[in-house]
């Protein structure tokens, strides 16, 4: 019996999707070939990871340093890598091709899996991942806020104390300008090439690097709102 034409292109329509799915498959596997950092999310626990492209029992090779066993215990499962769901969803899989843990894209290069019990985990490509590092190592200490005209009104401390959520604590040193105190950071972190302050109130106060290495508050303002690095 011939098929109509909703079933032709029904089946036109699927041909397209799995096409598409097959092709994006093809693409994230060539993208994930090379080493990735797994970590926790604040980054207390990393392990490099080094996906290749041949072929292994219902997956591809990878390799785990040695370290990866005891900094992320659940990691020792792990035998293989594979593509999954519609080409969207790289698996990190045991001998019998079962998820160990399952990561889904969140950003550009950056990919998120959900172990039950246990929490989130990143997936990030290794290169990008230690430049975060340095840029996070070479945020710590003491910062100046300054006004626009070079006047200090405040000291900020920025640490590498675990907040949760990627953020870290701040601690205002000394006296401070009335509207630094009535801000009243306590929160920090590095976000898409922002520094990012926060309050307990949830209030947020963006900064960006500017061309003389400092911090200025966006969007600007007729009276701006300047970090300096201290000596």
């Amino acid at each position: 019996m011939p098929l109509s034409r909703f079933s032709a292109a029904l089946v036109v329509l699927l041909a397209a999707c799995s096409g598409a799915a097959a092709q994006d498959a093809s693409t994230l596997k060539k993208d994930m070939i090379g080493q990735w950092e797994l970590a926790t999310t604040e980054r207390s626990k990393t392990c490099v990871v080094t996906l290749k492209g041949d072929a292994a029992p219902q997956g591809f090779k990878l390799e785990l340093e040695p370290a990866c066993a005891a900094a992320l215990p659940f990691t020792k499962g792990i035998t293989a890598w594979s593509i999954k769901g519609l080409g969207d969803i790289v698996r990190l899989q045991n001998a019998a091709g079962e998820a160990v843990i399952d990561f889904t894209e969140v950003e550009t290069g950056i990919f998120e899996g959900l172990r039950t019990n246990e929490g989130v985990y990143i997936l990030q490509n290794l290169a990008a991942a230690r430049s975060l590092a340095k840029s996070m190592d070479q945020m710590i200490g003491d910062w100046s806020m300054v006004r626009g005209n070079g006047q200090a009104i405040c000291t900020l401390v920025l640490t590498n104390t675990d907040a949760g959520n990627d953020n870290f604590q701040v601690f205002v040193k000394g006296k401070c300008d009335p509207a630094i105190t009535a801000f009243n950071p306590t929160l920090w972190r590095l976000d898409h090439g922002q520094m990012l302050l926060m309050s307990a109130k949830g209030e947020t106060w963006q900064f960006e690097a500017d061309d003389n290495a400092q911090w200025r508050r966006v969007p600007d303002t007729a009276a701006p709102l300047i970090m300096l690095r201290e000596q």
